[in-house]
């Protein structure tokens, strides 16, 4: 499995939060719920993305937003308007002016509205969004998550998940049996869509390791670590495989990831170990072995290194 493939297929979600949400102007909505990561597509309308540092975004009717969180960021008709709901962890919603009163209630199967209307007999002038959220941080790969920027937009010419948008959408507002995994599983597909899409775009700020894996010499060892974290390579056998020195390896992939084979594969193993402590109930002996550590006592040496508590605080406090 290429790398990119192992990143993406970090992406699991387990009834994930999925709405369709229908404002009418003047509208404005504080994002507050601390989620790993939430995907925005804009079925209709021209909103406003606000992210807690940087320059306000304008979005079309088929752009995607990705928010990486915990960050805080905004949705509105105009970057001026007021604050009008903040969305808290759970997720729920509350009034700005009253933080305290009732949650805001769905107007519809998987729908929000708030207070739909049209101007006249003129057009509808309500934004309409679709909404993902993936709530735990498990079901996002640790890594995938430090490659993204805290907000990606993506537009509708320049990627390839409309259809998956159009499934999405009809499903948000079904209520029949399955219908949790069906909304898991075509959220999945479009986070892959529209991640791959964004990795190869040559304007992409990607990471280093997506850049070194089309290389003739590191492609390939890569391939190896990641397809087989839980063998014991050195740099002397992935050379072998490879086919270059030792000496070329370890200087190649230095130069293009910024780190020696060694150090990179340390970090990949603990990413995924941390991956695994918080969403699964392995034993640490047993995420030893799976990261590719002969012993629960050296796994949790190297954790504690990388992380600074050992594995079992880390599993305790998520």
């Amino acid at each position: 499995m290429d790398p990119l493939s192992t990143l993406l297929d970090g992406a699991r979600a387990r009834d994930a939060y999925v709405l369709r949400t229908i404002q009418s102007p003047p509208w404005s909505v504080q994002v507050q719920d601390r989620a790993p990561l939430s995907v925005v597509a804009t079925l209709r309308g021209m909103p406003w993305v606000v992210p807690s540092a940087g320059d306000a975004v304008r979005l079309d009717a088929g752009d995607i937003a990705v928010m990486r969180g915990p960050d805080t960021f905004t949705f509105a008709d105009d970057p001026r308007t007021p604050i009008q709901v903040v969305v808290q962890p759970g997720p729920r919603r509350t009034t700005r002016a009253s933080p305290g009163s009732p949650e805001v209630a769905d107007t519809g199967v998987r729908t929000w509205a708030n207070g739909m209307r049209t101007c006249g007999d003129g057009p509808d002038h309500s934004t309409v969004l679709l909404i993902g959220k993936y709530q735990a941080p498990g079901e996002i790969a640790t890594r995938l998550l430090n490659a993204l920027p805290p907000l990606l937009v993506i537009p509708r010419a320049a990627h390839s998940g409309s259809v998956l948008v159009s499934l999405l959408a009809e499903e948000t507002v079904r209520n029949e049996p399955g219908q949790d995994l069906v909304l898991d599983r075509l959220l999945d597909s479009l986070l892959v869509a529209l991640l791959r899409t964004w990795f190869i775009r040559p304007d992409a700020d990607a990471p280093a390791w997506y850049r070194a894996s089309q290389d003739p010499v590191v492609g390939p060892a890569l391939r190896l670590m990641h397809g087989h974290l839980d063998h014991p390579w050195t740099v002397a056998a992935l050379a072998g495989r490879t086919g270059v020195s030792r000496a070329t390896l370890a200087r190649r992939f230095t130069d293009l990831i910024g780190m020696p084979p060694m150090a990179y594969l340390t970090g990949r193993r603990i990413d995924l170990a941390a991956d695994l402590l918080e969403d699964s109930d392995a034993t640490i002996d047993s995420i030893a072995r799976q990261v590719g550590y002969g012993s629960a006592f050296a796994f949790s040496a190297a954790f504690k290194r990388a992380r600074g508590i050992s594995p079992q605080r880390h599993r305790d406090r998520t």
